[in-house]
C-alpha cells in the first residue's frame, strides 16, 4: 500500500510515526492526526514544553533522540519532518526496511482535500496574520481548522481538524523535505492563496529573491480558477510574481486599494469604511496584517465590516509581541523575529510609545541570521531603538562590527548571564527580547528580577 492509497482511506484508524515531532509545524499536524482518531508516536531530539506537553496531552507518545528500534512493525506510515537529513538512523532505517513514508506538508495537503483551503504566505507575519484569519472564520460560525506556527490567544491551540469545511493554514516557503525540495506551500491545493509580502530569506536553501518568487509562482499555479489570489500591491516582487501568470481571480491589498488600514497605537482604523476598533496590537506592520487577514476572509464570503469588527476581540499570538510585565516605569515586550524589516517595523511600533529608552535585545538564530547575510539591512533596522544587544555565537565567521554604532548604543555580546544582570538593572523605559527562538528563556528571568526588584 503506498502512502497515497493510506492518506485517502481517512476512516482507517492509522498507525503513523513523526520523525522530528516537536517543530510548531509537525508538532500541529500530529495533533492533527490525532484528531482523526490515528494513533500516533513521534520522536525528536529537542523534546521540551510548550510543544511537548501538547503532544502529551494530546495522547501522543514521544521518543527522546532517535532510535530505529521505535518503529515498530505494525506502522502504516512514518511522516518525515523538514529538518531530517540523510545519515539520521531512524531515516535510514525506514529507507532500509521500505516503510511507506510522506513528507509532513504532503500529509497536511492529503488531510485537507475536500476543504477549502485558505493560505497565508509572505516573509514575515504569516503566524499573525494566519491567526487573526482564523479568528474571523470562527467569530462568522464557519468553525475553520487551522494549523499556525504559534498559539493563537483566542483559541489556546496551534491546530485543529473544525468542522471540515474550512481550513486556513501558515504557508511556508521552506522546503518540503530531504527527497523534495519544493517550498512547503506547494502542497496545500489553496482556494484562496494569500501574498502579504515577499523578501530575501532562508540563504541556506535560496540563492537569491528571483529563486523565491518561483515557488510562488509554483504556487500559484495550484490556485483553481474560481479561487483567488489576495496580494499586497506595491511590492515589486509580487508584481514580478503575478506577471509569470494569475489564473485565478484576484484581489489587492493596501496602498491605492479599497483594503487600507491603519494602526493607532491600541486602535485599528479603516478610513474608507469609517470604522474603528480597539485591539492588543501594534504598529503598521500588524494593520498590513490585519489587511491580509480581512480581505481572505472576504474572499470567503465574509463582509469587510464584519471582518475588521472580529478583529475587536482578537487576543494576539504567543510570542508575537507580548507584553511580559508593566508596572508603569518600564514595559518589558517578548516578540517573535527572523528579518529585518519585522526588526524595524516592531521597533517603529515601540517607539510611538512615551516610555524611553527603547533598548533591544535580539538574537541573531536563523541561519540567514547568523550567516550575516542581511549584513547592515540589521544596524539600519534598529534606528528606533536607543541600545541594542546583538546576541551572536563566538563562532560567526563574518565581520560582527558592521552592527556596532558609536558611543556603545548597539554593541554585540556572548555571555548571556552577564547580559541578564545588565537588564536587570534597568528601571525605567521598554524593553523587548526579539528572536525566532526561545532565548535561553532570558526574558523571563529579567522579568523575575525586575518584578521582585
Amino acid at each position: 500500500m503506498t502512502p497515497y492509497d493510506i492518506c485517502c482511506l481517512r476512516e482507517l484508524a492509522l498507525k503513523i510515526h513523526i520523525i522530528g515531532i516537536c517543530g510548531t509545524f509537525m508538532g500541529g499536524l500530529a495533533q492533527l492526526c490525532r484528531q482523526k482518531g490515528w494513533e500516533v508516536t513521534g520522536s525528536d531530539q529537542h523534546v521540551y514544553p510548550p510543544m511537548s506537553d501538547q503532544l502529551r496531552q494530546a495522547g501522543i507518545v514521544l521518543h527522546e533522540g532517535y532510535d530505529p528500534s521505535v518503529l515498530r512493525e505494525d506502522l502504516d506510515l512514518v511522516v518525515v519532518g523538514n529538518a531530517m537529513s540523510r545519515g539520521n538512523v531512524e531515516v535510514e532505517a525506514v529507507l532500509d526496511g521500505k516503510i511507506p513514508f510522506i513528507s509532513g506538508p504532503e500529509l497536511l495537503g492529503r488531510l485537507t482535500e475536500g476543504m477549502t483551503v485558505l493560505a497565508v504566505s509572505g516573509t514575515h507575519g504569516k503566524t499573525t496574520t494566519t491567526s487573526m484569519l482564523a479568528w474571523i472564520l470562527e467569530s462568522q460560525g464557519m468553525n475553520p481548522g487551522f494549523l499556525v506556527g504559534g498559539v493563537p490567544q483566542n483559541f489556546g491551540v496551534s491546530a485543529r481538524l473544525g468542522g471540515g469545511q474550512w481550513f486556513v493554514v501558515e504557508a511556508d516557503e521552506y522546503d518540503t523535505a530531504f527527497f523534495d525540495k519544493r517550498s512547503k506551500f506547494v502542497h496545500y491545493h489553496p482556494d484562496i492563496f494569500g501574498i502579504n509580502n515577499l523578501e530575501f530569506d532562508h540563504a541556506d536553501i535560496f540563492s537569491d529573491l528571483s529563486a523565491i518568487e518561483t515557488q510562488f509562482h509554483h504556487a500559484i499555479r495550484r490556485v483553481p480558477s474560481q479561487g483567488f489570489v489576495v496580494s499586497r500591491a506595491g511590492v515589486d516582487a509580487i508584481d514580478r510574481v503575478l506577471a509569470r501568470g494569475c489564473w485565478s481571480r484576484e484581489l489587492r491589498i493596501g496602498q491605492g486599494t479599497s483594503v487600507r488600514l491603519r494602526a493607532e497605537r491600541d486602535r485599528l482604523v479603516s478610513d474608507d469604511w469609517d470604522l474603528s476598533v480597539q485591539w492588543p496590537m501594534r504598529g503598521k506592520h500588524n494593520a498590513q496584517n490585519a489587511e491580509l487577514a480581512v480581505a481572505m476572509a472576504h474572499a470567503a464570503n465574509v463582509p469587510t465590516d464584519a471582518g475588521f469588527l472580529a478583529l475587536s476581540e482578537f487576543q494576539g499570538v504567543a510570542r508575537r509581541l507580548n507584553l511580559l510585565f508593566d508596572n508603569g516605569v518600564l514595559k518589558v515586550w517578548d516578540d517573535f523575529a527572523h528579518h529585518p524589516t519585522a526588526i524595524e517595523t516592531t521597533l517603529e511600533a515601540l517607539s510611538e510609545e512615551p516610555q524611553r529608552p527603547l533598548t533591544a535585545v535580539i538574537e541573531l538564530r536563523s541561519n540567514t541570521m547568523k550567516a550575516g547575510i542581511h549584513g547592515k539591512a540589521l544596524l539600519d533596522a534598529v534606528a528606533g531603538a536607543d541600545q541594542v544587544y546583538w546576541v551572536l555565537p563566538d563562532d560567526v565567521s563574518w565581520d560582527v562590527q558592521i552592527l556596532e554604532r558609536e558611543q556603545g548604543s548597539s554593541v554585540v555580546v556572548h555571555d548571556l548571564t552577564a547580559l541578564e544582570q545588565q537588564l536587570s538593572k534597568q528601571t525605567s523605559g521598554q524593553m523587548i527580547f526579539m528572536s525566532n527562538g526561545g532565548f535561553s528563556g532570558i526574558q523571563a528571568r529579567v522579568v523575575e528580577h525586575v518584578r521582585v526588584r
